[in-house]
């Protein structure tokens, strides 16, 4: 059996990718932080996947967590590793608290590299593969999702440079590029960026002049429609482990999947267009002026 590992399983592109390779005979090591989703995927799952609690914030929790993989597979290695662990913090970059942009880093950015390099010596036993999950939002940058993009902005440069630092040793490298996905992530968004901005407006609603709070608050409400908009019309989840699935197994595995037709615009139409004209399409897209 072919071992991998996944982090972020506990729900959306995680735990789908980890019930599809385990239906399709990987040996699936499913990052969860809470012992509540280990038992949730082991319900669904055959005895091959071994849920691993794995906080990607967290060094001593890697470690462990390499340490128990590697027990597991010993010297032929790990085929793959699927950094899938996210989160999205949305808010207006002028009031953001810079702790709430360092915790964005800290998951999306740094927790990547953090699981890459403690998996790295069982990658190379195996000539295994790293995928990374980027976004939609790792190709261009729209109002208020500035924490979220930069995130993944950070994490393609990461994957190109893992690529050709990494090839001397057979590891391929791997981007996943989904548009808008029907998962659970919408939701989770969207109550962090409520939280947010409640906490932001609690400790300096009172400074902020009230003509610079109309000009923000138009844009949120047009910003909150877009995303229910969005969400409508998300593409089913199947089709990004089907690319994750791909870049795992496939001979010549591709350097980036650009999973829906809003990514494949975006890369081949919209990055090409002047700034300002660029800044207008993604405006009107957003229902703003």
């Amino acid at each position: 059996m072919r071992p991998v590992l996944i982090t972020g399983s506990s729900s959306g592109i995680g735990r789908a990718c980890a019930l599809d390779l385990d239906r399709a005979g990987f040996s699936v090591f499913a990052g969860v932080r809470r012992p509540s989703d280990a038992d949730a995927l082991r319900a669904e799952a055959s005895p091959n996947l071994k849920p691993v609690i794995l906080d990607v914030t967290d060094a001593e929790s890697v470690r462990q967590a390499a340490d128990f993989i590697g027990d597991s597979v010993g010297p032929a290695g790990l085929c793959g590793v699927v950094n899938n662990a996210g989160i999205s913090v949305a808010c207006v970059l002028e009031y953001l608290p810079l702790e709430q942009l360092r915790r964005q880093f800290e998951v999306n950015v740094f927790g990547v590299l953090t699981v890459t390099q403690s998996m790295l010596p069982l990658l190379r036993s195996a000539r295994g593969r790293v995928v990374n999950i980027s976004s939609l939002s790792g190709l261009t940058a729209g109002p208020y999702v500035g924490p979220y993009a930069a995130s993944k902005h950070a994490l393609e440069a990461i994957s190109d440079s893992l690529r050709l630092e990494l090839r001397g040793f057979g590891i391929d490298v791997a981007v996943i590029e989904p548009a808008d996905i029907d998962t659970p992530i919408w939701e989770k968004s969207q109550r962090m960026a409520d939280t947010l901005r409640d906490e932001v407006l609690e400790s300096i609603g009172d400074r902020i002049p009230q003509e610079v709070q109309d000009v923000y608050r138009n844009d949120i409400v047009s910003m909150r429609q877009a995303t229910e908009r969005f969400a409508a019309s998300a593409i089913p989840v199947h089709r990004v482990v089907r690319a994750v699935n791909h870049a795992l197994t496939s001979r010549r595995p591709k350097t980036r999947y650009r999973v829906g037709a809003k990514t494949w615009g975006v890369a081949h139409v919209l990055r090409r267009l002047p700034d300002r004209l660029r800044d207008h399409v993604v405006l009107r897209s957003l229902g703003m002026r």
